[in-house]
């Protein structure tokens, strides 16, 4: 008798004869197959652990064409909501019993189609898609059932599960007007992503309502949303070319109201008593008592389980409808707002905002 170390794996065929059934038998009652009778996939499952036999996914994937991979493609690796994303989808992913592969999509090294459709995922999830995206569309053409997380595309026939970002941002503004802010300023992201777009949109909409604008000297745009573009940003609102400093700051996302909070603090300007600032997303940085920032929450978890589910649904059925879910967001108030100042802003620079 060989060793415990190298005696082979036991296989579907032995535990069709240890369970006296038929090997096709065997795979059909450990899929749960409805045409099995119980009695015979118990028997099958007492076999099966008796022998330690554990189902391959290459076997199952060569019978059935399916392999139970999902791609999931991120952007920045970076950027902690990102890799709560991951987490979250990799929950939802394994109640499907299905595996999940991440791959990164960098400015600098986009992901490539061929590993998306080398034969080894049964879909996708796009979480970094940009509005002149054209791996949607090429996805589409080659027949690989994909959805959208946290964002959109302006395409048709395009399967997204996204926050209701453009409502959560209009929240937030009539929240601070409410407070009496007049004087509102932003730091956006990319303005290629319909996060940034439906965000700002909600935001302007909340100010013409109450008889407001934004003026571009209030706003600052960046290339990612990231901690440098936060951090500068707010650098650049303190020291305007005209006009009155903002009293309240609306971020497109947390990580740049975190870069936004830090260059407060480095500029000597106090949180909330001198500024309000703002997110969205509601990451789990935001509630740390060193930032206590009060924000937009996108129920993530929420979010990955829809995405998940559709995804299962169009493997199951490509020709399905599309369908646009919209999770409900939601403001969550901490410690970074407060009512407007009253008199001119003092920064550490010695320099007196107007």
């Amino acid at each position: 008798m060989l060793p415990a170390a190298v005696q082979r794996r036991p296989t579907s065929h032995d535990v069709a004869r240890l369970a006296g059934v038929s090997q096709p038998t065997v795979s059909r009652a450990l899929r749960d197959d409805p045409r099995v009778a119980p009695e015979t996939r118990a028997r099958v499952r007492a076999a099966a652990a008796k022998l330690g036999y554990v189902p391959s996914r290459r076997g199952r994937s060569l019978s059935t064409r399916v392999t139970g991979q999902i791609a999931v493609v991120v952007g920045d690796l970076g950027n902690p909501f990102y890799m709560e994303a991951i987490e979250c989808l990799y929950a939802a992913i394994e109640e499907l019993d299905r595996l999940m592969i991440v791959l990164a999509d960098r400015p600098s090294r986009p992901v490539e189609i061929e590993h998306l459709l080398d034969g080894s995922n049964d879909g996708a999830i796009l979480t970094t898609t940009l509005l002149s995206s054209e791996l949607p569309r090429e996805l589409s053409r080659r027949g690989l059932p994909f959805v959208l997380l946290n964002r959109v595309v302006d395409q048709p026939k395009v399967n997204a599960c996204v926050s209701e970002n453009e409502a959560g941002a209009r929240a937030m503004i009539e929240e601070l007007i409410a407070l009496g802010h007049r004087d509102i300023g932003a730091i956006l992201g990319p303005g290629d992503t319909s996060t940034s777009r439906d965000r700002e949109a909600g935001m302007r909409a909340a100010l013409e309502a109450a008889g407001l604008e934004l003026d571009e000297e209030r706003v600052f745009r960046g290339s990612q949303f990231s901690y440098e573009v936060g951090y500068e940003g707010l650098q650049r609102l303190l020291e305007p070319d005209d006009g009155p400093v903002p009293t309240a700051i609306f971020c497109a996302n947390d990580v740049i109201a975190i870069g936004a909070l830090n260059a407060a603090r480095a500029c000597g300007v106090a949180v909330p008593e001198d500024l309000t600032i703002v997110g969205f997303d509601d990451i789990a940085m935001a509630s740390w008592d060193v930032f206590s920032l009060t924000t937009v929450r996108q129920d993530l978890p929420e979010m990955a389980r829809r995405a998940t589910r559709l995804l299962d649904e169009l493997i199951a059925d490509p020709g399905a409808r599309p369908q646009r879910i919209t999770v409900p967001s939601r403001l969550v108030m901490r410690g970074s707002h407060g009512p407007p100042r009253s008199g001119p802003l003092r920064t550490r620079r010695g320099k007196r905002a107007p």
